[in-house]
């Protein structure tokens, strides 16, 4: 006869934010799944309960105005700054002219005076009456008249052209003074409204000062109580394995439970499962005055992992160890285990087992999703209401609600792999969720594209320290760096010299303000999602050992150079990294 199926259970009610749920001991450990009694909020893990608040809404508000007014002016400040210059080049080609004109005539005058001051050394100055009196010849007479004729026309003539030229380059050096004074003014006026729109940016970024304060609060009230529920929830799990253990029962292999119709281990009766018959993969102790659930003892040593990662950050793309995908962390805690198993959520749906959604044990993978978006989550059930995954809009490895509404298969990784089938996809254009998380195509202007915050006005419980004067990250950035400096250590004697890294929304206004040519739009800059670092002690410079050793080695860490930066690409940057793990 098969056991009576294990109860649901008691679901207390929830608040924004997470709360437990009140179950006795007793419960706790027995074959209901209140191995996992915390009860996290309906809101996807704890942090992301602020997502959806007015405060983040205003902020990213206010960001999208200082942005669009300074992106409004970025053309007129470079279109003015090109006039400035154009003027500045004419002003400077115009005085050159006029001093290769003023040269030329001083040539001529030179010799116009020299040949005067001859005629003075000569005895007095050269007349037709000098020459009438002292010659005696007449065709000496006329001779020297003509030479003097000649002399005279040639002087006044190459004088007068000199003269002329130096004329109209004086003429096209004022046109240009006077083209430069129209840029210069040209230039104050734009310097004057970048000015007013500094001071307007200033007031607004104040202002996002304050609500991002109270998003961070927010953020960081949401933390502690998800770090409780974490915390608990792991407590709980150990409580029921070592309870097996006591027994005897922590290490039935998966083999030994896979069919329960042609028996179970001694002393082991199987789970009914919701559709008549018995579960396979599992198997209970009875006992009074509850029965025990029987897991098998790889199921129990990927949990068991899966506990240990909970507060990692999450990070597309990424397999620990310090940071994680849903897909990852699956593959990883179940390879751990001994069961080899796909890493990404799409090859998990397609070979795992399934199971009936009623009959959901601990250490199944639940595939979330919607019919529009498709498949778009997968974590590892612990009970009929909750989960553990690395989930994109909590941003960590999180105990999370389990939402029914969004339940798309159940699947048992304990059992042998089937043969693959389709996966659910996007259909009538929807967007692809990655981990719970929106996939923006590339179009998108990335307003929120990381944890659901804007660029620049990341609060700070959200970001991690990099161990070096303040600077901080996006958690799985900042571990990579971390990694990568204590490596460049090893080969130099010290860490990686810093400059800057995560760039506030009002870092980043008052940074284009001063070099509005140089520096990002505000709400752009990569340095504004914690992904970017500016480095020294050598690095800034093309060609140092310490930028070869980068090149060389960084890309081991999740850090690239970008093409933008790199020699003869126009913005030659050798100190600008930039974490590409995502």
């Amino acid at each position: 006869m098969l056991a009576r199926s294990w109860p649901r259970p008691f679901a207390p009610p929830t608040r924004r934010g997470l709360t437990l749920a009140t179950v006795s001991l007793a419960v706790l450990l027995s074959v209901a799944p209140g191995v996992a009694s915390a009860a996290p909020s309906d809101q996807p893990g704890g942090t992301s309960g602020v997502l959806d608040s007015r405060d983040l809404d205003r902020l990213q508000d206010k960001a999208a105005q200082v942005q669009d007014d300074l992106r409004a002016q970025q053309d007129d400040v470079a279109a003015a700054r090109e006039e400035l210059a154009a003027a500045q080049r004419a002003v400077e080609e115009a005085q050159a002219l006029l001093d290769e004109r003023q040269s030329e005539l001083s040539v001529h005058q030179r010799a116009v005076a020299g040949y005067a001051s001859a005629v003075y050394r000569d005895g007095g100055a050269l007349t037709r009456l000098t020459l009438l009196l002292e010659s005696g010849d007449p065709g000496d007479v006329l001779s020297a008249m003509g030479f003097l004729d000649a002399v005279d026309s040639h002087a006044a003539e190459v004088i007068g052209v000199a003269e002329k030229h130096r004329k109209a380059a004086l003429d096209e050096q004022q046109r240009a003074r006077a083209a430069l004074d129209q840029a210069s003014e040209r230039a104050d006026e734009v310097s004057a409204r970048v000015a007013e729109l500094e001071a307007a940016a200033d007031a607004v970024t104040a202002e996002l000062d304050e609500a991002l304060d109270v998003v961070d609060g927010q953020l960081a009230q949401l933390q502690q109580e998800q770090l409780d529920v974490n915390e608990k929830t792991a407590a709980n799990w150990r409580a029921y394995v070592d309870q097996l253990v006591a027994a005897g029962l922590a290490a039935v292999p998966a083999a030994e439970l896979r069919s329960p119709a042609q028996g179970l281990p001694e002393g082991l009766v199987p789970v009914a499962a919701s559709g008549g018959g018995a579960q396979a993969g599992a198997a209970q102790r009875p006992a009074q005055p509850s029965s025990v659930l029987v897991l098998p003892g790889e199921t129990l040593t990927a949990v068991g992992a899966a506990m240990e990662a909970l507060g990692k950050p999450y990070a597309p793309g990424t397999a620990g160890p310090d940071s994680w995908d849903c897909g990852s962390l699956v593959q990883s805690v179940y390879g751990r285990a001994g069961i080899p198993l796909p890493d990404t959520q799409g090859e998990l749906f397609a070979t795992t087992t399934p199971v009936a959604p009623a009959d959901v044990l601990p250490g199944d993978l639940v595939f979330l999703g919607t019919p529009e978006a498709g498949l778009g989550h997968v974590g590892i059930a612990l009970d009929q209401r909750t989960m553990l995954a690395a989930d994109g809009r909590a941003g960590a490895v999180v105990v999370r609600t389990l939402p029914g509404d969004q339940v798309l298969g159940i699947g048992r990784p304990s059992l042998p792999a089937r043969t693959a089938v389709d996966v659910p996809e996007p259909t009538d254009g929807a967007l692809r969720m990655e981990c719970g998380n929106t996939v923006y195509p590339p179009s998108y202007d990335g307003a929120r594209s990381w944890g659901g915050y804007p660029n620049g006005l990341i609060p700070p419980s959200a970001m991690c320290p990099l161990g070096a004067a303040g600077h901080t990250l996006r958690c799985d950035a900042a571990a990579a760096y971390r990694a990568m400096s204590q490596a460049y250590a090893q080969a130099f004697g010290g860490p990686i010299c810093i400059t800057d890294s995560y760039r506030t929304y009002a870092s980043q206004v008052n940074l284009y303000g001063r070099k509005p040519a140089l520096a990002a739009v505000p709400g752009t800059s990569n340095h504004g999602w914690g992904l970017a670092v500016d480095l020294c002690g050598g690095i800034e410079r093309f060609g140092t050992p310490q930028y070869a050793w980068m090149v060389a080695n960084a890309g081991r860490f999740g850090y690239l150079h970008p093409t933008w930066a790199d020699p003869g690409n126009g913005r030659e940057e050798p100190w600008h990294w930039e974490y590409a793990g995502t």
